[in-house]
């Protein structure tokens, strides 16, 4: 099971698409305006690199979402959010304070299984507010 978990998390990223999609409000802020919705939306992988059936409910956790201004190696200093394994979107503005209007930013996601392994990150989207 070990080998099947690792497989998983190398191509449950790879797999997710995201897209961003805003309008509205969104989250808010402690220090400032409620900043406008982005809406990070991903497809959660379906199989195995063996092409075998992923059970989302028995072999996933969670997914990690990770923020930075840089667009270069994301750290554990940049995990900003975590939401279920089943979910497929998470609007941006709902992690609120450090992100402000104005600047861009750069998402990455990554999935986490039952056993506590982690997979690679995600390629990197930008997005602004």
């Amino acid at each position: 099971m070990s080998t099947r978990i690792r497989m998983i998390l190398m191509i449950a990223l790879g797999l997710m698409v995201a897209i961003f999609s805003g309008c509205g409000g969104g989250g808010s802020s402690e220090s400032g305006p409620a900043l406008p919705a982005r809406t990070l939306s991903w497809e959660p992988p379906t199989t195995y690199v063996d092409g075998s059936a992923i059970d989302l409910e028995r072999d996933l956790d969670r997914i990690e979402i990770y923020v930075n201004e840089n667009g270069g190696t994301f750290t554990t200093d940049d995990h900003r959010a975590d939401v279920s394994a089943g979910t497929t979107s998470f609007n941006l503005a709902n992690i609120g304070s450090p992100l402000t209007e104005g600047p861009t930013y750069y998402v990455s996601l990554r999935a986490v299984a039952r056993t506590g392994l982690k997979s690679d990150f995600s390629q990197p989207v930008s997005f602004s507010f």
